[in-house]
């Protein structure tokens, strides 16, 4: 169950007073058992409405009106989203919580519609399959993608090699022998014991991650690595040093969508497409 937990607005927050030291760590600690818990979905305090507008729809008429607002009663001064299994356990965190007020405070807890609450007007599903998508787009929104590599044996030679030719700084390195968990039985390969596990490796602005996997039986097919570069000479000199004990499936040459681009396999098998963007790039 999805509920909004309300702190009420109060003649103090309204006044635009800050909380105490005091009760900035107690809320601090509060919000910490509230994550370690799984329950808050996310928090946030809110300024004085004199910072605030209004929008009044009147028909077609869209009336704005400036902050503040008197009837404070009627006004929030900061919210969680909290995912529970009742109205009972919501009540019981909210009796926990430290007084946000220097007064008399109210904290008010509300569920949210869910899309079965509607199931009468959307008999066939339609709308809830869009909420779906919608939901989808926004988690999106704040996600990352990053290639992840497995160098069959090779990555501490790859990594060697990539801080050489490109520059990679490599952020983070654990190796089978130094996981806090055990590999399960049977699924590394002999001898990779000292092998790497997990590196995250930073190129320019992206973030690769690498492993040696689980056995020397990797291959890079279907896929390559577009990286672009400011200036052509830049772009020649990586081109230069990734074909390097490599291979060079389309040299460097002045394409429709780039004044500088060629394709290059590295010695480890990586594909890569280097190039210098162009005003139209399709990449």
């Amino acid at each position: 169950m999805r509920v909004m937990v309300i702190v009420k607005a109060s003649p103090s927050s309204e006044a635009g007073e800050l909380p105490s030291a005091e009760l900035l760590e107690a809320m601090g600690k509060y919000n910490e058992e509230l994550v370690k818990a799984g329950i808050m979905k996310s928090g946030d305090g809110l300024k004085p409405s004199s910072t605030g507008l209004r929008v009044r729809f009147r028909g077609n008429e869209r009336i704005v009106t400036d902050g503040p607002f008197a009837e404070t009663s009627e006004l929030i001064a900061g919210y969680w989203l909290w995912e529970v299994a009742s109205m009972d356990e919501a009540v019981e965190w909210v009796k926990r919580c430290p007084n946000p007020m220097k007064e008399e405070s109210d904290i008010e807890i509300r569920k949210f519609y869910e899309m079965e609450d509607f199931a009468a007007s959307d008999p066939d599903g339609k709308v809830a399959a869009h909420e779906d998508e919608l939901r989808t787009s926004v988690a999106m929104q704040d996600s990352t993608l990053a290639p992840y590599l497995f160098f069959a044996g090779r990555c501490d030679e790859a990594l060697e090699f990539y801080k050489h030719a490109l520059g990679a700084t490599v952020v983070m390195l654990m190796r089978y022998n130094e996981s806090p968990d055990a590999t399960p039985e049977g699924m590394l390969q002999k001898g990779f014991e000292n092998k790497v596990m997990h590196a995250t490796v930073q190129i320019g602005r992206l973030t690769v991650m690498c492993s040696d996997g689980c056995s020397d039986k990797s291959t890079f097919d279907g896929f390559r690595l577009a990286l672009s570069l400011p200036s052509k000479e830049s772009c020649t000199g990586v081109f230069n040093s990734l074909a390097e004990g490599g291979k060079i499936d389309m040299p460097l040459c002045k394409t429709f969508w780039s004044p500088l681009y060629g394709m290059v396999t590295d010695k480890f098998g990586v594909g890569w497409m280097v190039m210098v963007p162009g005003e139209q790039s399709c990449v």
